[in-house]
């Protein structure tokens, strides 16, 4: 008998897979702390034979590479991948023997990226579930513009033809098991970031998925209409995969007393407060950027932290605790960020020097624009397929959170800043970017939902 066990990574959106029978199994687009799907692997009882990727992985960085050496796995990667490593490379049709009676085999789905394979995972020799990667997700497809701009609108028509082998080919009660999908901006429109309930299904995929409901003509318009800005932290991950990623080090950072961490702002490095915004709000180090901590579907540290700092530059963490500076690092090397300049845990009153105060940061809610100063400036920043989905409030200037840095200067100093995104994690994080710079800022902590004066998508009025 088959089984299939999940290792979710909910902070960047996707999930990792464990599948096999009684002594052996595979790992599917495993992440990079391998030590989850290794402990997931003992507790089965089973020998980890294959460890597979689908592809090379543009949003985080694989643990593939590394699980292989230590359990001594093949280590599958489509031929076409543009890899410097030995692996055993497979092609459409290749059938990869996991256990008895089980089997994986290889099916070419082009479109997220041009040697994408999916794999059928085979009981007895009929499909019981496919591993989809960032072909076939739920409710759509991953997106195609992640390799290059000329090869897009090519592969965007490739992912409508690799929907629609998967769903002729594979019986109705198949599995559908993807990679991406569940918070994952891999993903190519909206998809349900809900982690719980039963795997789709090829044919519940056949009646809702954009990509098997409309003809190729639609499909590839409105899929290249609704594509969202590219993290830049995507730029580095293709190449650390293609080159096998090197072992994590988890240990705890050197750590950082008060005058160390003056000195880093000093220099220019970035200090990341990672405890709550509430608690920054109330007293933080001058300077410091403020990032949540903390899995789920709102937790999103690798993310902001990867897409916003300059690679390469050394980051400081400050934590409340060590438990949460070590879910902290671990989230942090799934996208490169392997090692921490310096942390610290404990309170702001700890950070700061000898007769220095902590700084606090104002909050407000949507019902306290009432109150707006008329000389303030109301900025969202929100992605801009979210503005232009959800609406806007009359009157608010857009800059999105991954380009204020950028575009700091269009922000006149003197003039108070009120700053909302959809639910108040980012705000926090552009409030504190703005203060570090010098703006009067009020950080809006309240959900989109409550917003006064929304201007509403014209597709969205009665």
């Amino acid at each position: 008998m088959f089984f299939v066990d999940t290792v979710e990574v909910p902070g960047l959106g996707n999930r990792s897979y464990l599948a096999g029978g009684r002594t052996a199994a595979v790992v599917i687009d495993p992440p990079r702390d391998i030590d989850r799907v290794i402990a997931a692997a003992a507790q089965r009882g089973v020998r980890i034979s294959h460890v597979v990727e689908t592809h090379v992985h543009n949003d985080y960085v694989s643990g593939g590479h590394e699980l292989a050496r230590i359990t001594g796995a093949a280590y599958v990667v489509p031929a076409a991948a543009p890899v410097s490593y030995e692996r055993l490379a497979v092609t459409d049709g290749d059938v990869l023997p996991v256990d008895a009676g089980i089997a994986l085999r290889a099916v070419a789905t082009p479109g997220h990226t041009p040697h994408h394979t999916a794999y059928v995972l085979e009981e007895g020799g009929e499909a019981v579930a496919v591993f989809t990667g960032g072909s076939l997700l739920i409710g759509t497809v991953g997106r195609p513009d992640l390799v290059e701009p000329r090869l897009t609108a090519a592969l965007a028509r490739a992912q409508h033809a690799s929907a629609h082998r998967l769903a002729a080919e594979l019986p109705d009660r198949t599995a559908v098991l993807p990679t991406h999908g569940f918070g994952s901006l891999c993903a190519a429109g909206a998809v349900p970031t809900d982690a719980s309930g039963e795997p789709t299904t090829i044919g519940e995929q056949a009646a809702v998925n954009e990509a098997l409901v409309k003809d190729v003509d639609t499909f590839v318009a409105d899929l290249l209409a609704g594509l969202d800005d590219i993290p830049a932290y995507y730029a580095h991950m293709g190449p650390l995969n293609s080159g096998g990623a090197t072992p994590v080090d988890l240990t705890p950072p050197a750590v950082a007393d008060a005058d160390e961490i003056a000195a880093r702002l000093a220099a220019g490095e970035w200090v990341v407060d990672l405890r709550s915004r509430v608690a920054f709000a109330a007293g933080h180090v001058a300077g410091s950027y403020n990032i949540e901590a903390g899995e789920g579907p709102g937790g999103q540290l690798a993310l902001l932290l990867a897409w916003l700092i300059p690679w390469g530059k050394p980051v400081t963490l400050l934590a409340e605790s060590p438990e949460q500076l070590a879910k902290a690092q671990r989230e942090l090397v799934r996208v490169g960020i392997d090692r921490p300049a310096a942390a610290a845990t404990g309170t702001p009153e700890e950070w700061v020097r000898d007769g220095e105060r902590p700084a606090t940061l104002a909050r407000a809610v949507f019902a306290d624009l009432v109150e707006l100063p008329a000389s303030a400036i109301l900025l969202d920043v929100r992605r801009a397929t979210e503005r232009a989905s959800a609406g806007y409030v009359e009157g608010s200037r857009h800059i999105p959170l991954h380009e204020l840095r950028s575009r700091i200067r269009e922000i006149p100093l003197g003039v108070p800043v009120w700053v909302h995104c959809a639910g108040g994690l980012r705000a926090s994080l552009a409030a504190s970017l703005l203060a570090s710079a010098g703006h009067e800022v009020v950080a809006i902590d309240d959900s989109f939902d409550n917003a006064p004066f929304v201007n509403t998508p014209a597709a969205d009025r009665c």
